[in-house]
């Protein structure tokens, strides 16, 4: 099979590689998509440098690269919830980027109403969104949410959860994404290169912070009693510590008083992606694509990832 492998820094190389096989409580997916998230392009770019360590100092530590993918099963190795040869299934696991991945719990059976390329642009910003407003953010029916950030995938993916979880719905960014927001569930839209929500007057119960543009003190403005501030990504740009400033200054100031503010990172699992094709499939929640890539161009579209301002998901075809 062939599959995008990581060389080096910067340099995902197609290589014919043998089909994996599965192991016990495992299944074997033909892939028929991928998509790129912000983790796969840090571990493409080896950035932010402070975390070469974990990475690796001087190049990767594993070659394998990608994590979402849907495509249909073709063996088990005695595998997870029943799942058998023909079913179709999307989740999460390191390597999607091939055209086999072995899958272990991260695994569920696709939204019947999505084609394979829809399919592939949910899962793990489908999972930052739920897990970061439902368990982190507390969200609930009657609150009233700010999704800064409401582009890319995960800023897409949360602004239509929110609504699904019964929330009033606020969006922060760029001017050519107001509109997309507004379609998505959003009923006031802030265009942060002419509005700045932190003196707009309004109150919030749960801050998703996605962009991480903002200080403390300036989104505590915005916070209403016993709001939470749950913190889910940050700017790129900086190459040695990249979103990790913003995050830890924004921590330990929540920690000397005031609103509650949570870093997490997506627990992929079943559970959660069932959850995920319950709101797909009731109409709540629908993928948003903005390009698509065939595996042989993964390294231009990582590379295009790379560059920002993305407005929702970038797909990679197989």
């Amino acid at each position: 099979m062939k599959a995008a492998l990581l060389e080096q820094y910067g340099a995902l190389v197609m290589h014919d590689v043998e089909t994996p096989e599965p192991g016990d409580g495992e299944v074997l997916v033909r892939v028929h998509a991928s998509s790129l998230n912000a983790a796969d392009w840090y571990g493409f770019s080896g950035r932010p440098y402070v975390a070469r360590p974990l990475m690796g100092l001087r190049g990767p530590k594993s070659d394998e690269a990608g994590t979402d993918f849907s495509g249909v099963v073709v063996a088990v190795g005695g595998g997870p919830d029943g799942l058998a040869p023909g079913d179709e299934v999307y989740g999460c696991q390191s390597g999607a980027f091939a055209e086999c991945v072995v899958a272990g719990a991260a695994v569920a059976r696709k939204p019947a109403s999505l084609s394979f390329e829809e399919a592939a642009a949910v899962p793990l910003a489908g999972l930052t969104a739920l897990q970061g407003l439902r368990d982190h953010g507390g969200l609930h029916s009657g609150q009233r949410v700010l999704v800064n950030g409401a582009s890319g995938g995960v800023g897409t993916m949360a602004v239509q959860i929110a609504k699904a979880l019964g929330a009033e719905v606020h969006a922060v960014c760029s001017p050519r994404n107001v509109e997309q927001a507004r379609a998505l569930g959003a009923t006031h839209v802030f265009d942060y290169t002419r509005d700045d929500f932190t003196r707009g007057g309004e109150r919030y119960d749960v801050l998703f912070d996605n962009a991480g543009n903002r200080s403390w003190r300036s989104m505590r403005r915005v916070l209403a009693p016993g709001a939470t501030v749950v913190l889910v990504g940050g700017p790129r740009e900086k190459r040695f510590v990249g979103p990790l400033g913003h995050l830890a200054r924004v921590m330990v100031a929540s920690k000397l008083g005031g609103p509650r503010a949570v870093f997490f990172i997506a627990k992929p699992n079943a559970d959660d992606l069932d959850a995920l094709r319950g709101l797909i499939e009731s109409g709540q929640v629908e993928p948003v694509i903005e390009q698509r890539y065939e595996l042989a161009r993964i390294d231009e579209a990582m590379r295009r990832f790379g560059e920002g301002h993305v407005r929702s998901k970038i797909v990679v075809t197989m």
